[in-house]
């Protein structure tokens, strides 16, 4: 074990050895355990729902503690300390192009500027047959308009619904500028309390 200036410094965790679960993870961590999720998922061992609330729990994660149960789920109690990435059967989506970005910024874009269902749903319809990435982030931006145009309908029977209204309608143009920043710097973005009806 090195030490410095008196304090010894631990050594890595070797390979076997389990983190702590209160440990930190890194967003290193958090990318390996979603790669699983994303290979069972396309091995058919999860359906949509158990997808993405595996998918959203492995990405807030904020410690080992956090992840551990989710490949305890996979692989029983014999899961990877490490999240080693899964076996190279399993190819991972590429990089998005530079056309992709911007397609998957206009679904969440164009909300913004008046069109918050036709928008995602004309850029699912087209740019999202041919790319995933956009499509992914078309439905996202589709679902969250519908999960909003839902509640406009809804909350003005209540008194709190109408003055929440118009909170709830800044707050949705403030997440879909967000929603575009992050589809435009090749992020995956999930937008908070959606009903997501599109798959």
């Amino acid at each position: 074990m090195a030490a410095m200036a008196g304090v010894p410094v631990p050594e890595p965790w070797g390979q076997g050895h389990v983190p702590p679960a209160h440990l930190r993870v890194t967003h290193q961590d958090r990318e390996h355990v979603v790669e699983h999720v994303k290979a069972a998922y396309a091995e058919g061992r999860f359906d949509k729902l158990e997808f993405d609330d595996r998918l959203e729990r492995a990405m807030t994660a904020r410690t080992h503690g956090d992840l551990m149960p989710i490949m305890t789920e996979l692989y029983g109690s014999n899961a990877v300390p490490h999240f080693a990435s899964p076996s190279p059967a399993f190819r991972a989506e590429p990089a998005p192009e530079s056309n992709e970005r911007l397609g998957g910024a206009l679904a969440h874009g164009l909300a913004v500027v008046g069109f918050p269902l036709l928008g995602p749903l004309l850029l699912m319809l087209t740019g999202g047959k041919t790319s995933p990435y956009i499509r992914r982030h078309a439905v996202e931006a589709l679902n969250f308009q519908l999960t909003l145009l839902g509640a406009s309908i809804l909350l003005p029977f209540t008194v709190v619904g109408i003055v929440l209204l118009p909170v709830i309608w800044v707050a949705g143009i403030v997440l879909s500028i967000v929603g575009g920043v992050s589809a435009l710097s090749e992020g995956a973005f999930r937008y908070p309390l959606t009903v997501r009806l599109v798959k």
